[in-house]
């Protein structure tokens, strides 16, 4: 929307009174109507239709939500993204059906791109996975990604037994993000629940109650925040925030079978752009890049209590914090 009105302000078309800020549609002298929505509103995605549809970064949308809006569309459907992994275009669309065109477009293709950052384009070609993906428009898996492999699935089978639930904290900037842990088969189900600024302790409380219960592990950095909640009646605990902890997660949950629901868009494309950071020669350095990560912090959070101590003395010190902590809270 940010895009479409300055672009339209600089031309000198934009016009308050055509622009509805409660629906946010723009209504053009000619009548015709543009409309801009989130796919996690359910009723645009079974609602109107409309003649034209454009998609920006489809790979991070559940196939049903594009079956939803394109049998609803009446003239034909845009879909953009960067292609760093197969996704259900490339499984259900390409091939399958008839009326699709597949174009890559690059970098080049823009002929309103800054020559600076033309410049750092070129300048990762030594990185070839990189370059394939964002240089190439190639199907590609971008290299440094910190998780692969991850199934993204339908629905939590019935027998999935709920273990654990992770809370990162935001507010202004960054969104809250609480996420379920599940433990099925041998794997860990993730399953998101949340992804929201502007939520305030008693709004988070109140979301948490509104859950399954399960014990929550929240950011260590917001003590403040865990006691407040607490008062609510939850059974919440900071997660372990020690030096090296943030690796450790990390490495406990590459070591598992982990699978997604597919409702759970915003940790999905956060899984897909979660990089190990790069130094100033193009070397992969072992510490995650920072940033679009909030998601994924609340499942770190939630696994690494689930994850077993290697120091044994931190092991009995942690194990005695929860039940002297659910004791005092009479929460079990």
């Amino acid at each position: 929307m940010r895009d479409f009105k300055n672009i339209m302000q600089s031309h000198l078309y934009w016009k308050d009174s055509n622009w509805n800020v409660s629906d946010s549609t723009y209504t053009f002298e000619t009548g015709s109507k543009i409309e801009f929505f989130s796919t996690d509103n359910g009723d645009k995605l079974r609602g109107a239709r409309r003649d034209r549809l454009f998609i920006n970064e489809a790979n991070n949308i559940p196939f049903d939500a594009f079956d939803q809006l394109e049998v609803r569309t009446k003239q034909f459907v845009y879909l953009d993204w960067n292609p760093t992994n197969e996704f259900w275009f490339y499984t259900d669309i390409k091939g399958k059906r008839d009326d699709v065109e597949h174009i890559i477009v690059t970098y080049l293709d823009n002929e309103a791109v800054p020559p600076e950052i033309k410049q750092s384009i070129e300048q990762r070609k030594n990185r070839p996975q990189w370059w394939k993906v964002y240089g190439l428009g190639q199907l590609g898996e971008v290299e440094g990604k910190i998780y692969k492999d991850w199934n993204i699935i339908e629905t939590i089978p019935h027998e999935a037994r709920l273990e654990r639930r992770g809370l990162d904290f935001g507010y202004t900037n960054d969104p809250t993000a609480v996420v379920d842990v599940y433990y099925y088969n041998g794997g860990y189900i993730f399953d998101e629940k949340t992804y929201a600024k502007g939520l305030s302790n008693h709004e988070i409380a109140e979301t948490l109650k509104s859950f399954e219960q399960v014990l929550t592990i929240a950011d260590s950095a917001e003590p403040k925040s865990i006691d407040e909640i607490r008062t609510y009646g939850l059974n919440i605990l900071g997660a372990d925030k020690r030096a090296g902890s943030i690796r450790q997660g990390i490495q406990f949950i590459q070591g598992h079978r982990i699978s997604v629901t597919q409702r759970s868009t915003n940790l999905i494309k956060e899984y897909r752009n979660y990089l190990w950071r790069v130094d100033r020669d193009g070397k992969i350095i072992n510490e995650p890049e920072g940033g679009l990560d909030h998601a994924l912090d609340a499942v770190r959070y939630a696994m690494s209590s689930l994850a077993p101590k290697k120091d044994e003395k931190a092991r009995l010190m942690y194990n005695a914090q929860v039940r002297q902590r659910l004791a005092r809270n009479q929460l079990y």
